[in-house]
């Protein structure tokens, strides 16, 4: 098989790592370019990422030496690729601004940023749940003035435990959420070394995580317009979220009640969750975790240590299933959050578009 030269902007942040480790021996991707701010510019990667490289694998041998590529240097980038993961830390309006650049250069952009998520035009993929979400793409590229470019984003981190857990029972029509996250330090691209004040400590706010958790879920669930035009927003359930940031280096834990229209049985969702089969499984996707949802019978899972790399980090651990006494069902979930969260998500929604022809290789 012919490999996919890939771009890697934003390439010396902690998802822009983990994009590194997950794609150097990727079957499928080759990277060619890494790209970041201005200030690493000109150096190799292992001079731009020394004292913080902060992946527990060494990193890689073949990608040392590859030089980092001013950002802004887009139309240098695009020459070199057949698409680009973008993992900037910039504002929302210099992240859209850079990504549709991009894709207006003829390069597809799968972003790990929030910047484009709400879109009507611009799928929010998570592939074992909305694949179908990808036949938006055309309707953005007319808006872009495209043939090949275009963007599809990842969802926040917080929501990939509880969602994928959520899906399989949508047609019991639940009718509310509640869903608390437990937030590990590496999403904030942190780690336990590096913030003192987290040591030994629990902040019960992390800035917008609670409008994206209440929010994103909607368009995840929506449905396409008849025109294939626009994602359309469901308007049900209503979800109240609260996320707060723990002392845990990986894993994103979600406490999760459930009201239904029509209350399922304690078997009945046991057997959604064991059955639940999806597309990127059905195409043999490298990065397709197999289960993609796993139940866990013991009170005390899943946790972070223990579970966050079920399915090598790209699973949905499930627990503690039991009748609320306010709502009607709830449940603990957790999911790795630089993976299956974020840049692991992006591999294989990168894939799935590949594999299905929205991504192709530039002459």
């Amino acid at each position: 098989m012919k490999k996919y030269r890939v771009g890697i902007i934003g390439a010396t942040g902690m998802v822009g790592q983990r994009l590194i480790c997950l794609l150097h021996d990727h079957p499928w991707f080759d990277i060619r370019v890494v790209a970041a701010s201005r200030k690493s510019a000109g150096q190799s990667y292992q001079e731009a990422v020394e004292n913080r490289w902060l992946m527990e694998e060494a990193l890689p041998e073949h990608v040392k030496a590859l030089p980092v590529l001013d950002a802004e240097q887009k139309e240098e980038i695009a020459q070199q690729v057949d698409f680009i993961f973008c993992a900037v830390s910039l504002n929302r309006d210099q992240t859209r601004e850079m990504e549709e650049a991009f894709a207006r250069l003829e390069v597809p952009v799968m972003s790990c940023n929030s910047a484009c998520r709400m879109l009507p035009d611009v799928p929010m993929l998570i592939p074992e749940i909305n694949p179908e979400h990808a036949q938006v793409i055309p309707a953005q590229r007319s808006r872009l003035g495209t043939k090949n470019g275009f963007i599809a984003v990842k969802p926040n981190c917080s929501i990939q435990s509880y969602v994928p857990a959520l899906t399989p029972l949508l047609d019991f029509e639940p009718t509310a959420i509640t869903a608390c996250t437990y937030q590990a330090v590496s999403g904030a691209g942190r780690t336990l070394d590096t913030w003192e004040e987290m040591r030994g400590n629990v902040i019960p706010y992390i800035a917008g995580e609670e409008e994206k958790s209440e929010q994103e879920p909607l368009k995840i669930w929506g449905r396409l317009s008849e025109d294939k035009a626009e994602i359309q927003v469901t308007a049900c359930p209503v979800i109240s979220a609260q996320c707060i940031r723990v002392p845990v280096e990986d894993g994103h834990l979600a406490a999760v009640s459930v009201k239904f229209q029509r209350k399922p049985s304690k078997q009945e969702i046991l057997d959604r969750w064991a059955a639940y089969k999806t597309l990127p499984q059905q195409l043999i996707l490298p990065s397709a975790p197999k289960p993609f949802l796993q139940y866990l019978e013991g009170n005390d899972r899943p946790q972070p240590k223990l579970d966050a790399l079920a399915g090598d980090g790209m699973a949905v651990a499930i627990g503690r299933l039991r009748e609320d006494p306010v709502m009607d069902w709830r449940f603990v979930c957790l999911s790795h959050n630089t993976l299956r969260g974020a840049a692991g998500g992006s591999v294989l929604s990168a894939e799935y578009l590949c594999a299905q022809g929205y991504i192709t290789h530039r002459k």
